[in-house]
């Protein structure tokens, strides 16, 4: 354990005005507060706040964030407090230690409710001051070094499992290189001995049969730039374990394919000697294709600048090569502390590198609970990136397989919610197109547009999902209580009551509802049935049975008919028939289409109550409805109200048989757009000599729009049959 005099000369060695009095008092203070406490190792538990300062002053921090290693563990683990550590070392450094501090007095359901609470308090305290971040990775550093004295298997795996998803990356991303390798190999170590164990012993085969391959290689590469009139400083290191087999995993391929297990790191003056060293090389050995990087031009979102080259080395050996100045070294091992301002109090978060930690942020604002907040969190935390542009050349630092919708929001939360589409290096391509490094991307918006649910599906980044599935749950809950309020209304009308707001409200309380709207909502997605919430509020009426008055002895897939039937002759609104109107609901929020009838406007159509999910609409005539006959309570009467201009497109199915020869397919398609149709799908299900039978999906406006095309397919000479596809 390091004694109280070695830790105030370790931070006086790089801080001379360091607060003398306010380490040894903490010391102290730690000390006494730890008491007798011991560790799982056996060690006094006060040796655990001594080496995380120790670890700090290797970072080479200021006195605070010193103070805050010694007590950051009082709040949770002893009977000190807040505000007695605020009387005794002031308001910042309690702030420090609150914010580090876990949430261990939290009751929650699961360990990952807890995991993901933490995070969250987390990423609030160092928004405002990264340097809880760096005491928090100080913290999980020692931990790990001292893992293997927790004897539950499960729960180093889990505390392993939390390092290298979390806390490893949250390193790499504030630029400390040194603490996110060692934190990757500790993880690495409890997750996958056998694979850690197979990697270091062909390290050790090539380290006996090149022993001095490395000496060699940084003798000609120092020659070489000598020789071109360039002093450096070369040296040569083997690759973690764990690089090494991540990289085995990505590029699926095995140890002896690898080109970069050796690195080569050249230190010279400044910028231009970078250029000038990788121009010597490139000009001395034969470069690897696709294997330069330029991250002095266009740095890492965490500020790290380099230059990166592979090359076939002295001795035919493929190896990698680094280069970069000694600023540029201090700042790859160190991160944000080697740019540490001891009289500021550190770098401000608003710093362009911060903008992750933003991103977050706006995360934890738009995630409903933890664990949500947790996924999102650790999608935001990848690795590999890809580097993109604004039209005005600002770069956007996005995960590999991000898509133009990463892109909008990244760039602003209003462009991604106006996102109507994307130009890629000048060319209008899909949402869903994967982009690459050096794209420059042009984000097309209206005002008009709204997320659609759809872009979950194919987008990558965190913040993205936060905000698409945050207004999905905004709008679907709007949805489910326009939806509620229309069953209740028709309910209670039937009856000849009205659904009144002080009735509903006075009954709330009886389904476990805070407001009247969440009781609606409820009855809307399908959980609560509004004959319930009729019967509670008019208790009188709980003995009659809920199918009286449409005759609980007739069949509900026949009433449905007959009433459609019934509904389609008169030519009045959905609402002057008595039927729930779906006007304003979109498909896939409170109403879902089915797939097995796909309904159009024009259709006579029944409604099916699913729980959870709203109302699933079929055509009168679809089979599926006959699975549903003996549950009369979730057959609602559901009606079509007066199409506009603005109505969205939907989906009608054809089946269609095609003659097998030239320009059929072209004839096929010819007619659908000459008739204003969309093919959104096309499948072949069967295929012989003469013809194909496919299944086609096309967009139209109505019932009568898909007649109109399937009438020209009949008439087309390459078409043999067309049908709507039913079941």
């Amino acid at each position: 354990m390091i004694r109280q005099f070695e830790l105030v000369e370790r931070v006086q060695s790089y801080d001379p005005e360091a607060d003398e009095d306010a380490l040894n008092r903490a010391y102290v203070y730690g000390l006494k507060k730890h008491g007798s406490q011991l560790r799982a190792s056996g060690d006094p538990y006060f040796s655990h706040p001594v080496e995380v300062a120790g670890i700090l002053a290797e970072m080479k921090l200021d006195t605070s964030s010193i103070v805050t290693g010694l007590l950051h563990d009082t709040i949770e683990d002893t009977d000190a407090t807040r505000d007695e550590i605020a009387g005794m070392f002031g308001e910042d450094i309690a702030r420090l230690v609150d914010g580090v501090t876990k949430l261990s007095r939290l009751e929650v359901q699961s360990e990952s409710t807890k995991e993901a609470e933490n995070l969250r308090k987390l990423v609030l305290a160092m928004s405002s001051d990264i340097r809880v971040l760096l005491v928090k990775l100080a913290d999980r550093l020692h931990n790990m070094r001292t893992l293997h004295h927790i004897k539950e298997p499960a729960r180093r795996k889990r505390i392993a499992r939390e390092t290298m998803d979390l806390y490893a990356p949250l390193a790499s991303r504030i630029g400390m290189e040194r603490v996110k390798r060692e934190l990757e190999e500790l993880a690495f170590a409890e997750l996958n001995p056998d694979g850690r164990s197979s990697v270091q012993a062909r390290l050790g085969y090539l380290k006996e049969k090149g022993d001095e391959i490395v000496p060699q290689v940084e003798a000609q590469l120092t020659k070489t730039l000598k020789d071109g009139g360039l002093e450096a400083q070369v040296s040569g290191r083997e690759k973690t374990p764990y690089s090494i087999w991540r990289k085995m995993q990505q590029k699926n391929v095995s140890f002896e394919q690898l080109a970069d297990i050796m690195a080569f790191r050249i230190i010279v003056a400044d910028v231009a000697q970078c250029y000038q060293a990788l121009g010597l090389l490139h000009g001395a050995f034969q470069v690897l294709p696709q294997r330069f990087k330029d991250y002095i031009s266009v740095p890492k979102p965490n500020g790290y600048r380099s230059l990166h080259t592979g090359v076939i080395g002295p001795l035919g050996q493929r190896i990698e090569i680094q280069i970069r100045t000694a600023d540029m070294q201090d700042q790859a091992d160190r991160g944000v502390a080697a740019h540490w301002v001891y009289k500021e109090g550190g770098p401000s978060t608003d710093a362009p590198q911060y903008a992750w930690l933003r991103s977050l942020v706006d995360i934890l604002d738009k995630a409903p609970n933890a664990e949500e907040f947790l996924e999102h969190t650790k999608l935001e935390m990848f690795q590999d990136q890809v580097f993109c542009f604004t039209p005005k050349g600002k770069l956007i630092a996005l995960p590999r397989g991000a898509t133009p919708i990463d892109f909008a929001y990244a760039v602003h939360s209003q462009v991604g919610d106006t996102c109507v589409g994307a130009k890629i290096n000048g060319r209008m391509l899909p949402l869903r197109t994967t982009l690459s490094n050096g794209d420059q991307i042009e984000i097309v918006t209206s005002k008009a547009q709204t997320p659609s649910p759809t872009w979950e599906r194919f987008a990558v980044t965190g913040k993205a999902k936060a905000a698409i599935r945050r207004f999905i749950r905004t709008r679907q809950r709007e949805q489910y209580i326009q939806l509620g309020k229309s069953l209740l209304d028709k309910t209670f009308h039937e009856e000849g009551y009205e659904a009144t707001e002080k009735g509903l409200d006075g009954v709330k309380a009886n389904f476990k509802h805070a407001t009247t709207d969440d009781l609606i909502a409820s009855v809307g997605s399908g959980i609560i049935g509004a004959r319930e919430v009729m019967t509670a509020v008019y208790p009188g009426l709980k003995q009659q049975r809920p199918s009286a008055r449409g005759g609980a002895d007739v069949v509900p897939i026949t009433r449905a008919r007959n009433k459609a039937a019934k509904a389609s002759e008169n030519g009045r609104t959905a609402a002057e028939n008595g039927q729930i109107p779906i006007k304003g609901l979109i498909p896939g929020m409170a109403v879902h289409f089915a797939r097995c009838c796909h309904p159009l406007p024009g259709d006579r159509i029944v409604g099916i109550i699913t729980t959870g999910k709203g109302v699933t609409l079929h055509t009168i005539d679809c089979a599926t409805l006959e699975s549903f006959s003996d549950s009369p309570e979730r057959w609602i009467d559901v009606g079509w109200d007066a199409v506009g201009e603005d109505a969205p497109s939907y989906t009608g199915r054809l089946k269609v048989t095609v003659a097998n020869q030239p320009g059929s397919l072209s004839s096929l398609s010819t007619v659908i757009a000459r008739h204003e149709g969309n093919i959104s799908n096309l499948r072949i299900v069967n295929r012989s000599m003469d013809f194909f039978d496919m299944v086609i999906d096309v967009e139209v406006a109505d019932v009568k729009h898909l007649a109109d095309i399937t009438a020209a397919l009949r008439a087309t000479p390459a078409i043999n049959a067309v049908e709507r596809a039913r079941n």
